[in-house]
């Protein structure tokens, strides 16, 4: 199929650079978003995340015509889609309420020979579940559920794999997994998708396409809980566990990852769910996992008062009013500035309603914090070494590798210091 526009909706942090990275290869890309100040700020050429050389690449594109931003669903020949699937409230159970909205957003302004493609990370049914919304506000049109491979629109799931920090390359040199409804469907899929990328598309159905993508955040997710597990095991043995791991990967067929204060994200820490919310009674390992990794938050905390309580016992002219906590790093992972299921955030969030004294909060990845921290204030390195009585390094930071603190306790949650 001969694609000339494109259409991405949901300008994020996978929406934003697979538009950018079309419209760098001289498609015309519109970006599809609900958020009207994202919408500007991509038209002036600027971007609202943090991503290594994306703002480089936005401006050009849409300097040079090739890139714009909107409200509105357009005509155009290939819809991508790349909104949230987060959780129903507290629950684990998934929220397609982004996906719907888009799938009916776009559907006026689908035509004949149309490519629409979930790009979105969701459960097992998801794209099936899709193409539905579309034919109901589409009757007039025709997709593969009810026709197979003549349909007049095609329909598939293309999951990314990408790390935050590097995503702009790994979109075009990780191989891609193409899921079509049909084999025709997933063609055209693969077709779009070579126009920038030098790894492999492997085609396959979209059900099996939906599984893999949250199989291999499953298998990352299980493989940290072992490490987070492990670590658990050091502190109440009182042994090193960076010093064990270091050890143990001497072994020539073990490789076990690094610890840290949990697993967060929009893919690790979310993914595994979708599976288990498909076959409960099957995904027992998942399950004790996504556990594991979501309880070792709790665990830092306690290490984090038992730290409070030997620095009162060391300074007994001192009231836990008079300590402060400083954490290091609030996003998920190091070197970016999301927060999304971030376990630092989390942590930081208990200790400030449940230490008595100060906290001081370190991220230099944002500018502000989210509006229920609003009440707080963010600190720089040098004050938060400077003033600190406990230092909780969360995220290992650039920033953060360069200094150590000559002060007070540590309490170092990525072997860092």
């Amino acid at each position: 199929m001969a694609v000339g526009t494109i259409c991405v909706v949901g300008l994020g942090y996978i929406g934003l650079p697979t538009a950018a990275v079309f419209a760098s290869r001289k498609f015309k890309v519109f970006g599809l978003d609900v958020n009207k100040e994202v919408v500007d700020s991509i038209n002036r050429g600027e971007v609202h995340i943090v991503e290594p050389d994306l703002d480089m690449v936005v401006n050009a594109a849409v300097m040079q015509g090739y890139l714009r931003a909107t409200l509105e669903a357009e005509p155009a020949d290939a819809f991508l889609i790349a909104v949230p699937t987060p959780f129903k409230g507290d629950r684990h159970d998934p929220d397609l309420t982004y996906v719907e909205a888009a799938s009916r957003k776009i559907a006026p302004a689908l035509k004949k020979g149309d490519l629409v493609i979930l790009e979105s990370t969701s459960p097992v049914g998801t794209t099936e579940q899709v193409a539905a919304w579309l034919a109901e506000e589409r009757p007039d049109l025709t997709f593969p559920q009810q026709v197979g491979e003549s349909s007049d629109i095609r329909v598939a799931h293309c999951p990314e794999r990408v790390l935050p920090g590097q995503i702009l390359r790994e979109l075009v040199q990780n191989d891609r997994v193409i899921g079509g409804m049909t084999t025709r469907c997933a063609a055209a899929a693969a077709d779009l998708y070579k126009v920038f990328l030098k790894g492999e598309c492997v085609l396959t159905t979209a059900r099996t396409a939906e599984l893999c993508k949250l199989t291999e955040n499953s298998f990352r997710d299980v493989n940290i809980a072992f490490a987070n597990e492990l670590s658990v095991i050091c502190g109440a043995l009182d042994i090193n566990v960076w010093e064990l791991i270091r050890l143990a990967n001497r072994h020539p067929r073990v490789n076990i990852l690094q610890p840290g204060p949990g697993v967060g994200g929009h893919c690790i820490a979310v993914d595994p769910w979708f599976i288990v919310s498909s076959a409960p009674e099957e995904s027992r390992l998942i399950t004790t996992a996504r556990h594991v990794n979501d309880d070792k938050p709790r665990w830092v905390i306690d290490q984090v008062k038992a730290s409070v309580a030997d620095y009162l016992r060391d300074n007994p002219d001192k009231s836990i009013r008079d300590v402060t906590v400083a954490c290091y790093g609030l996003a998920f992972k190091a070197d970016i500035d999301d927060l999304r299921e971030s376990p630092a955030l989390n942590i930081a969030r208990a200790l400030l309603a449940e230490h008595g004294g100060p906290v001081q909060l370190v991220e230099p990845n944002i500018r502000r914090l989210p509006d229920w921290l609003a009440s707080e204030k963010l600190v720089t390195v040098d004050h938060a070494l400077k003033e600190a009585d406990i230092h909780v390094l969360l995220v290992d930071h650039a920033e953060f590798k360069r200094v150590r603190p000559q002060r007070g306790i540590i309490v170092d949650t990525r072997g860092t210091w």
